[in-house]
């Protein structure tokens, strides 16, 4: 959708144009969502590693692996759809940030679109490097939890609720690693500047935290930990960036206004 002069939209367009973003947006996941519904004997086992091999389970036709299960007639269906719709929003994570993105765009001068190149570029390893590392803590965090389960009980997991919570973690972590990405973006384009970013820099670290105590699955203090601990060093890491190139941005602001009145 084109934008009027100065980047600007009536609401009707703007309306239209979020409508066909979300609409691309809910195409990508499906099309993800079929693939996760392919590969859906392939995610699972590769998920359920933490409690239990279940490949080997059902290469030696074995009728339990470990303490997972599943429960009702409808079980075995709605954990698969499950599966596959959250693999789907994973899998297809770069191209939904891509459409958020191109839903501001519209209101940025060309310069500024320029610039924003930098979010397409690192968008996708940042939320690639969030995503490994949920997945990499997942087999501690699940020791961790369990050891919680008092002696002589036996505690049974539900296999649906299970993977739920495992996919979660790896979107959730996904997503939280795209904070620098937005913010050097941001920078970059003009919006914030790097004292803006550092100067609250308590009320982020107690938002950081607050977020992840929020909307982390579990409660375990080694998941918060292995997750807020990267994201502050991040966001403290995305404030020097924002630092650097508003030094640099001066610098070539003040070289352009001596050669102007010379």
């Amino acid at each position: 959708m084109a934008a009027t002069s100065g980047g600007r939209m009536p609401l009707l367009d703007h309306l239209r144009e979020l409508r066909s973003r979300v609409f691309k947006s809910a195409i990508a996941i499906i099309l993800g969502s079929l693939v996760g519904w392919f590969f859906y004997n392939d995610i699972i086992t590769a998920l359920a590693k933490p409690v239990c091999d279940l490949k080997v389970a059902q290469q030696t036709g074995a009728s339990s692996c470990g303490s997972l299960y599943i429960n009702g007639v409808l079980g075995p269906l709605n954990l698969q759809i499950k599966v596959a719709i959250l693999s789907g929003i994973i899998v297809t994570a770069p191209i939904w940030l891509f459409q958020l993105w191109a839903f501001i765009a519209p209101a940025l001068h060309r310069k500024e679109k320029r610039n924003s190149i930098l979010f397409f570029v690192a968008a996708t390893p940042f939320f690639s490097i969030g995503a490994f590392l949920g997945y990499t803590i997942l087999p501690v965090a699940v020791r961790v939890l369990f050891g919680f389960t008092p002696n002589s009980l036996t505690n049974l997991v539900k296999f649906d609720d299970y993977l739920d919570f495992v996919l979660r973690v790896i979107l959730l972590f996904g997503i939280a690693f795209e904070l620098p990405v937005f913010l050097v973006t941001f920078n970059a384009i003009g919006f914030l500047s790097g004292k803006t970013i550092l100067r609250p820099w308590r009320a982020w670290i107690f938002g950081i935290c607050l977020f992840i105590a929020g909307f982390t699955p579990s409660a375990d203090p080694l998941s918060m930990l292995a997750l807020a601990a990267p994201l502050i060093l991040l966001y403290l890491m995305a404030g020097g960036i924002a630092l650097l190139n508003d030094k640099r941005r001066s610098k070539r602001d003040e070289a352009l206004a001596l050669v102007n009145g010379i």
